[in-house]
């Protein structure tokens, strides 16, 4: 009897599917059922092949051999898991089995996994694809029931081995180049060297920051109180000392007469479900987790809880008809949602297009809970922290909007205005969810006044300020940034093509903080992330395209448009313009390390070699120093 094999990423997502299939049998590497054997990778079991195993001229770090440009770079099984690949590969070629399904993460590196996997084992058979976003028993048993043909997602893989080639080609030229060039270890990534850019720039805005000194004049009218505006400006900085001292004095005890009183209902709308980006920075921000540390939460709240849905989305919408889905899944939150869910004030029938919207929805939706009850003795305190800001956030977007009456009163004090500003809450809507939190912060009410009331000036003060400079990135801020890469730019039609783009995606970007920290780049303060010297040294030497953010923008936008190409033809013609684009750049590079500027990097201690070592970005001593490059 044939036999289908089930090749999943993990071991964990392995068992889940044979439990569900009732595949009970147990074998090396594998799970054996008589209808499925499901086995599985350890992550990525095959990989590029390095310079050094693709020609014998790169296996030593020569100037004169850059760029190396090969016209196909050949897989290679990875050594430390060659023995799962080759179980992998058993099953794959064994007469048993006549269908394979690819099982690994619903994303575009787990299908570079597999397809990776069932290249390099020579196999032809048949595929199907298992696409799943959560890991619940029910959504598993649906998937198995809307299998599609692999060739449905083969612009996803395209997308996906575009993008490892450009990664091997930029970085494996431009690291040896830059290495060489200045005698110090150097690595060079399209994504990690704009991000470390962004931080220098920061570091650098800080650096160069001059405060300048100014001052308020503060009023108190008694039960409100004003600030003094600038009638050059508009706005309450005073720039000269001695004039804010005379306005203090021409005001104190005087009566002031109200000019102007507006009150103004303003709304604000739930905020949007979680991406894993918007969860990155919003758990940074509460929980002062790091970027890295939210999605290993996140992903244990996937994957092994089976508590939420698949966390490495970009997607912040839900599709139309998971509406009857999600109500269940309020239903079955813990006891301590319940008062939330049962009552008046959430909306069962919501339609808006800022939550539902099958347009906005690609590879998956945005994050939500599974209709699994939680069990909150199983979770350790992060992943309870983390599903509290998730089931709130699910909660929330089925509120109203929060209302409030905001104030604005001009008071005049002779030829002075004072400007006084306030907010009255009127409506509490979906801000129930976030009672008590220390970011929502809100201005005191303003009394009740009318244009002509009048007040005297009880007391007066000057209060002397100064500007601040930018902070330093946190995991946050840089999140933002990498996924914002481009916003600011000056150049309309380029901000317009940029706003589908990004440094990476919500999958790296942690890993890429990660990474340029690992490297020496940057480095952790507390809560924020600062660049080091030797990152500051790699900015100034390398040139802008490699450490724009436009750049590397452009190309992800490009492998995402990719991703979702449906004609073979263009599919192909694409690619090949986007790789030949990235091997003139990488030789483009090359000249660059060649051509740079005159720095010097201090020699790096002998450990910090051997783990750079470790990393397979070893490089043999440069020829061409910094010394001698001024020459």
């Amino acid at each position: 009897m044939s036999k289908t094999l089930i090749v999943a990423e993990k071991p964990s997502v392995a068992r889940d599917i044979a439990r569900v299939l009732g595949v009970k049998g147990r074998g090396e590497g594998c799970l054996v059922g008589q209808e499925y054997v499901v086995t599985w990778a350890i992550g990525h079991l095959v990989s590029l092949s390095e310079p050094g195993e693709t020609d014998a001229r790169w296996v030593k770090w020569n100037m004169a051999d850059l760029p190396m440009l090969p016209e196909k770079i050949p897989l290679k099984v990875l050594p430390g898991t060659a023995q799962q690949f080759g179980i992998v590969k058993g099953w794959m070629l064994n007469r048993e089995i006549d269908t394979l399904i690819c099982a690994t993460d619903s994303a575009r590196e787990g299908e570079l996994i597999f397809r990776y996997i069932y290249q390099m084992a020579g196999c032809q058979k048949p595929v199907m694809r298992l696409w799943i976003s959560s890991m619940t028993d029910a959504a598993i048993k649906q998937g198995f029931e809307d299998l599609k043909p692999a060739s449905c997602y083969d612009s996803l893989y395209e997308s996906a081995r575009c993008r490892s080639e450009a990664d091997w080609l930029v970085g494996m030229n431009a690291s040896r180049a830059f290495s060489l060039a200045y005698d110090a270890h150097l690595s060079v990534g399209r994504v990690q060297t704009p991000t470390l850019n962004l931080i220098v720039k920061r570091d650098l805005e800080i650096q160069n920051f001059v405060p300048t000194d100014y001052w308020e004049v503060h009023a108190n009218f008694g039960d409100y109180e004003g600030l003094w505006l600038n009638p050059d400006t508009r706005d309450t900085r005073c720039m000269d000392e001695a004039k804010a001292r005379a306005v203090r004095d021409e005001v104190a005890g005087q009566e002031g007469r109200v000019a102007e009183s507006k009150v103004e209902r303003k709304k604000i709308a739930p905020p949007q479900l979680y991406d894993l980006t918007s969860l990155q920075r919003e758990a940074n921000r509460k929980l002062g987790f790091s970027a890295d540390k939210t999605l290993k939460v996140a992903q244990a709240l996937y994957e092994t809880h089976k508590l939420v849905t698949y966390p490495r989305t970009d997607s912040r919408y839900l599709p139309d008809d998971m509406k009857p889905k999600i109500a269940a899944t309020l239903k079955k939150l813990p006891a301590a949602y319940q008062p939330f869910v049962q009552s008046e004030d959430l909306h069962w029938g919501l339609k808006s297009k800022r939550f539902y919207d099958n347009s906005k929805i690609s590879d998956h939706h945005a994050i939500v809970p599974t209709d699994k009850t939680a069990d909150s003795s199983k979770l350790t305190r992060d992943e309870a922290m983390l599903f509290d800001m998730i089931a709130r956030r699910l909660i929330a977007v089925h509120y109203s909007y929060y209302e409030y009456d905001a104030a604005r009163v001009v008071t005049q004090v002779g030829g002075h205005s004072f400007k006084s500003t306030g907010a009255m809450p009127v409506v509490e809507g979906w801000r129930a969810l976030y009672r008590g939190d220390k970011g929502e912060e809100k201005e005191p009410p303003l009394p009740q006044l009318a244009e002509g009331d009048t007040r005297k000036v009880q007391r007066a003060t000057v209060k002397k300020c100064a500007t601040k400079p930018p902070a330093p990135h946190t995991d946050a801020s840089l999140l933002n940034l990498m996924e914002n890469a481009g916003r600011d730019i000056e150049d309309e039609a380029l901000r317009e093509q940029m706003k589908s783009s990004g440094l990476g995606t919500p999958a790296t970007r942690a890993a890429t903080i990660e990474r340029l920290i690992d490297v020496g780049y940057a480095a952790r303060r507390g809560k924020t992330i600062v660049s080091t010297e030797k990152g500051r040294r790699l900015i100034a030497v390398v040139p802008e395209q490699i450490a724009s953010a436009v750049t590397t923008g452009k190309w992800e936008k490009f492998l995402s448009d990719l991703a979702s190409q449906g004609d073979v033809a263009a599919r192909e013609q694409k690619s090949a313009r986007f790789m030949n684009g990235i091997r003139r750049f990488s030789a483009f590079l090359v000249d660059a390390a060649k051509n740079g500027p005159a720095v010097t990097f201090e020699k790096e201690a002998p450990a910090k070699k051997k783990a750079a070592r470790r990393t397979g970005t070893r490089r043999t001593t440069g020829k061409r120093t910094a010394k001698k490059k001024a020459e």
